[in-house]
């Protein structure tokens, strides 16, 4: 028997490996793994101000860019942010003339569907 530390996504196992030559010993059933430490729950975001449209993520994805700053004018179809899912890249726009009072993401952050993006007054 061989005692080893294993290390998947950050969570260290200490497992036992036997050495057996091939036939000759029974399989084994497989050990259960111990459960994985829950993740850390992520920080709240703000929440849209009173009246503002929270324009939110329609699919999981990695934020590429954010074209628009908080208190800029938007018109029916720009870009508020640029948004990559399975290898596409996304452009989220605006569904109506609005003004962005706030910017919830930026580049390189992860989000899941239904986070907000950007909100709008």
């Amino acid at each position: 028997m061989k005692n080893l530390k294993i290390t998947v996504n950050g969570v260290v196992y200490d497992v036992q490996v036997e050495e057996v030559d091939g036939a000759s010993a029974p399989a084994a059933a497989p050990a259960a793994a111990p459960k994985a430490a829950p993740a850390p729950a992520a920080a709240p975001k703000a929440a849209p101000a009173a009246g503002s449209e929270a324009v939110k993520s329609p699919m999981p994805g990695t934020i590429l860019g954010v074209p628009v700053k908080v208190g800029q004018s938007v018109k029916t179809g720009d870009v508020l942010v640029v948004l990559e899912a399975m290898k596409m890249e996304n452009e989220i726009k605006a569904a109506h003339d609005a003004v962005v009072a706030s910017v919830a993401v930026s580049k390189g952050e992860s989000v899941d569907t239904g986070a907000v993006l950007v909100t709008l007054n």
